[in-house]
């Protein structure tokens, strides 16, 4: 699939631990655009109505590349991972859902983002629990770069600063607790989408001006080489515009916060298909690029 012409990136150099803005170009890290130095990238978002301007006309030097340089997770750390659920038709169809007459709001839950945000390469740990059944999501998420609330769909694109690669990770065996005192408070939307690690992102930003239609990009899946999801974003039942609108209407969104859009069909919970101890999962998504890592015991 096309890469991005280039993205935006934490990275750390030999054993620190501080993290710098760069850009990564074809799997090169190059030092940051002017004005981003001594900043997260999260700071970058902070300052975005007056960065983006600049980044636009900046272009990137191969002789400007960084040696050691390390990815780190590209956002250190989100104020809030607000996530889409069932917001792809065919993910409904293989979830053995009927197609809906009508289109309601989506339905939102939100992950930890200082525990379960890692980045490029990062491990995944399984849950220490026997019998845990953990499950992929491969989804396209979008970061917030002008913070807004209540805003309408026609507004939602202007809050928008780039795109990412997700993982939603899910325990798919903790969608409902253990022990419910009571049927009405069974869900446990902590333990099935928010334990630690069970959001990478990256590899790294990609600018919003270098993705005229985010509702057209194949995403695809795979674990050791093996193909699972293999889609579209045009299968998303409420389009990116409205789902940004409809997270703004429940909470304010602010610059750096990320919103997953929903992951298309081939997950492996209708086959009964779960993750294990050394599996590599690739996240690809048209455009943003290759997001890996690799699962382990906890």
């Amino acid at each position: 699939m096309t890469p991005p012409e280039w993205a935006l990136v934490q990275y750390r150099v030999d054993d620190s631990e501080k993290v710098a803005v760069g850009v990564s170009v074809n799997g090169t890290v190059v030092q940051g655009p002017p004005g981003t130095e001594g900043l997260t990238l999260m700071e970058v978002l902070g300052r975005w109505d007056a960065l983006a301007p600049l980044l636009r006309d900046w272009t990137p030097k191969a002789s400007d590349a960084v040696a050691g340089a390390r990815l780190a997770p590209p956002l250190t750390y989100p104020g809030k991972v607000l996530c889409a659920g069932a917001n792809y038709w065919d993910h409904i169809a293989e979830m053995g859902c009927d197609r809906p007459d009508e289109l309601s709001e989506p339905f939102f839950f939100l992950k930890p983002p200082t525990t379960t945000v890692t980045g490029p390469g990062d491990q995944v740990p399984l849950p220490a629990h026997p019998g845990s059944r953990v499950d992929w999501e491969a989804e396209l998420a979008v970061v917030i770069g002008r913070g807004g609330r209540n805003l309408t769909p026609e507004q939602a694109m202007e809050h928008v600063a780039g795109y990412l690669a997700a993982n939603d990770i899910s325990a798919r065996d903790r969608i409902k607790a253990l022990n419910p005192v009571a049927d009405p408070f069974s869900f446990d939307w902590l333990a099935h989408k928010g334990q630690d690690g069970f959001c990478p992102l990256g590899p790294g930003m990609v600018p919003a001006w270098q993705i005229p239609d985010p509702q057209n990009l194949r995403i695809r899946l795979s674990i050791n080489g093996v193909l699972k999801q293999d889609s579209s974003t045009a299968q998303m039942m409420v389009k990116i515009p409205e789902v940004i609108a409809a997270a703004s209407r429940l909470t304010r969104l602010e610059p750096g916060d990320v919103i997953l859009t929903g992951t298309p069909a081939g997950v492996g919970f209708p086959r009964g298909e779960f993750l294990a101890a050394g599996d590599e999962v690739v996240v690809e998504i048209e455009g943003i690029g290759l997001l890996e890592n690799t699962v382990v015991a906890s």
